[in-house]
């Protein structure tokens, strides 16, 4: 059985051809998977999550991690999402590998989002508003970045001032053009593509604020009672996502729908859809187009299947 470290994921896996690959995989059926939420018995706002997933004949892969925000504030700080993924040979059962959680879950997730922008955002976009600083906010962006590369400025808002010129100043150091902003508001009106990278339980984006042809990414929202943007969005947007499964336990969705707001028969399509050309996507450059990453275990049993393939194993 191989050990794969961070380093390692995030070397074998580089966005641009991360996303290829996973365009090539929503060519198929969506793997059998599941989900299971632990909550912390102590009453903490930590979450233990554990993520089988089934690909036919090929892997099963079950993702493990924690989900402790707090560890952000703790001296020195920790990544908030750690755990493992592990895949095991589908016809026998035997183990394969194990991969650093935290580093997957970062690389799975952005290049999911990534996937959304190559189908939906507005063709040569430049200004890219990442809303959220936390761990998984460098990578999306670097995902987004591979999907559009016309993207030329980069403005990142965070509630905590500090942790946003953090971020910027990391993209910088990588060559690009970012900068840390407080008016959150400006800078939706400006950006052609916003991705939401929180843990928000109250809507951070106002709908009424998108450009004509914008692009918005909902990332962060897992939980019944947590949303990213508002009602306006879901009535302008054209709505997709990642695939057809938990759309009922997202409150990005599922609240919005009890406001009336928003419908399931509002929901476009998915990514699967998308890029089996059941559904047309984006039909004007005009267009607001709205995508919700839910996550699922389909998409880690994809990318471990791309890790194996590139790792030889």
């Amino acid at each position: 059985m191989q050990m794969i470290d961070a380093e390692t994921v995030h070397r074998l896996l580089p966005y641009k051809m991360l996303i290829k690959e996973l365009k090539e995989m929503h060519k198929k059926k969506i793997p059998e998977g599941d989900i299971v939420y632990t909550k912390d018995p102590s009453g903490a706002d930590n979450m233990f999550v554990t993520m089988p997933g089934w690909l036919s004949g090929k892997l099963i892969v079950v993702k493990m991690v924690g989900v402790f925000p707090s560890n952000r504030d703790r001296d020195p700080p920790i990544g908030s999402v750690l755990g493992a993924v592990t895949a095991f040979d589908s016809k026998t059962g035997r183990p394969i590998l194990v991969a650093d959680g935290e580093a997957m879950t970062y690389r799975k997730t952005a290049a999911i989002s990534g996937l959304g922008t190559a189908l939906l955002a507005p063709p040569g976009p430049e200004e890219l508003l990442i809303v959220g600083a936390g761990g998984l906010s460098s990578h999306v962006t670097m995902a987004h970045i591979a999907a559009r590369p016309s993207i030329s400025r980069i403005q990142v808002w965070n509630r905590t001032k500090h942790r946003a010129e953090t971020l910027a100043a990391k993209l910088c150091g990588q060559g690009l053009e970012a900068k840390a902003t407080t008016d959150l508001d400006t800078a939706v009106t400006e950006a052609d593509i916003i991705s939401c990278v929180t843990m928000s339980r109250v809507p951070l984006v106002k709908g009424a604020l998108l450009k004509p042809g914008a692009h918005l990414d909902l990332v962060g929202s897992y939980l019944p009672d947590m949303r990213e943007t508002d009602d306006d969005a879901m009535g302008r947007g054209s709505i997709y996502t990642c695939c057809d499964r938990g759309r009922d336990e997202v409150g990005e969705l599922t609240l919005p729908m009890d406001s009336g707001a928003l419908s399931f028969d509002d929901i476009l399509g998915d990514a699967f859809e998308l890029v089996q050309g059941r559904v047309s996507g984006r039909v004007s450059d005009q267009e607001i187009t709205v995508y919700k990453n839910i996550g699922g275990a389909h998409q880690d049993v994809f990318t471990t299947s791309i890790l194996k393939t590139v790792a030889g194993l």
